[in-house]
């Protein structure tokens, strides 16, 4: 069946048929830089299955930081990076790493879901025949064929249709809406590992956690993650109105606009004659922080924008803390002061999203009430482009936010 140019894009057709051609948000080389010029809505084949593979009708897509990357094609050029490594075909990408929709077709070895099942997809991507998982490695995230679905490999939410592995598939809580089963996931279960998953830094009864970008999807998650251990959350944010979101979540709150020494450290700030100098402009930052928690520093810092903020966590870490880090949403040349880290037994820990049973665990706490999806805005299938310029541009609504696609004509 072929969808004619003038069809809604966001209807779907009746539940089991497979159309040849399919509505998406792409992206193209010639269209690389900022997100508002990189996408297009545009009308592609819909993605053939192997064995292992499941067709999603999407119901809603998830906004996350990815899009923004994928857009500007740095620090990848990701069209490139898949035609070279896995021998892609196609000259454009779909991207989009969070999803909620209906199963509408199944390879022939996918045996955990069936056509008309209702799904969130996990960002996990990986094929089951990978020699470090038939080895029993445990940490798949580092298995040689593991990818982040939706951006490192193509047909991912931003379309009507988007093709998953059979693993990727898990229930929908049956108590959210489409648009709110489509944002908790990638955001949140990174945030439950980066606070529970590198033990003997986890989140305990009484512990100050300090967390970069509280208002957005991460930082949302996380102060949720810390209240349900018993810590007490500290959200850093750019804004009163955002502040005022993460108050309304349970957190304390540091607007680092009235602090003006991020970024790196240069060379003087270590030099015998000069060293004072940098952490006398921190000074401020840490007497705010103290007068908020009483005197207590982080037991765990969350971070994720990397280059203007790595140099101050490193500094409040409390000792035999963990500052640990997702991302470089302000720039990857991240520098630090060694003597803060060694001389008071600080951990820097890498995170990278999740194992397959970390996102079973997070979805249960979303489906039986413990944690809430926090989605604050729904953006059209249209406004895609809009949408990922606001978050290039840090101007998005607090909170997650979700693209409205099969959900726009309710099936059921």
């Amino acid at each position: 069946m072929n969808m004619s140019t003038n069809e809604d894009p966001c209807i779907l057709p009746p539940l089991g048929v497979v159309p040849e051609m399919m509505w998406a948000q792409t992206i193209r080389r010639e269209r690389y830089g900022d997100p508002r010029q990189a996408f297009a809505m545009e009308q592609v084949p819909v993605p053939a299955l192997a064995k292992d593979e499941v067709l999603v009708g999407v119901m809603a897509a998830g906004l996350n930081y990815n899009a923004v990357w994928a857009a500007r094609g740095y620090p990848v050029d990701l069209i490139g990076l898949m035609q070279q490594r896995d021998g892609s075909t196609l000259d454009y990408h779909v991207i989009g790493s969070d999803c909620s929709g209906i199963v509408y077709a199944v390879g022939s070895a996918v045996r955990n879901v069936k056509v008309g099942d209702e799904v969130v997809v996990q960002a996990g991507w990986l094929e089951e025949d990978d020699p470090w998982v038939m080895r029993g490695q445990p940490d798949t995230a580092l298995a040689p064929s593991g990818r982040a679905w939706g951006f490192e490999t193509n047909h991912g939410s931003f379309a009507q249709f988007c093709k998953v592995k059979g693993r990727q598939c898990l229930p929908k809580p049956a108590r959210l809406t489409w648009e709110e089963a489509a944002v908790f996931m990638l955001s949140g279960v990174t945030s439950y590992c980066m606070l529970y998953k590198y033990p003997p830094n986890t989140v305990k009864p009484g512990d100050v956690v300090l967390i970069w970008g509280g208002s957005g999807g991460l930082g949302a998650a996380a102060i949720q993650l810390v209240r349900m251990g018993g810590g007490i959350p500290v959200a850093v944010v750019s804004t009163p109105e955002r502040a005022a979101y993460c108050q309304s979540l349970g957190a304390l709150t540091l607007n680092r606009s009235d602090f003006s020494h991020w970024g790196a450290i240069a060379d003087e700030a270590v030099l015998p004659g000069t060293q004072d100098a940098w952490m006398k402009a921190i000074r401020p930052f840490e007497k705010a922080l103290k007068e908020l928690t009483g005197g207590k520093m982080p037991a765990i810092v969350l971070e994720h924008p990397g280059q203007d903020t790595m140099p101050t966590s490193i500094r409040v870490c409390a000792g035999d803390g963990m500052v640990i880090t997702c991302a470089g949403t302000s720039g990857y040349l991240a520098s630090l002061d060694l003597r803060y880290l060694w001389l008071r037994r600080k951990r820097l820990q890498g995170s990278h999203y999740a194992e397959l049973d970390h996102c079973r665990e997070y979805t249960e706490l979303v489906a039986n009430g413990t944690l809430s999806p926090l989605l604050s805005h729904t953006y059209t299938f249209e406004e895609v482009p809009l949408a990922v310029q606001c978050m290039a541009d840090n101007l998005h609504p607090p909170g997650n936010s979700a693209i409205r696609i099969g959900a726009a004509h309710p099936r059921r």
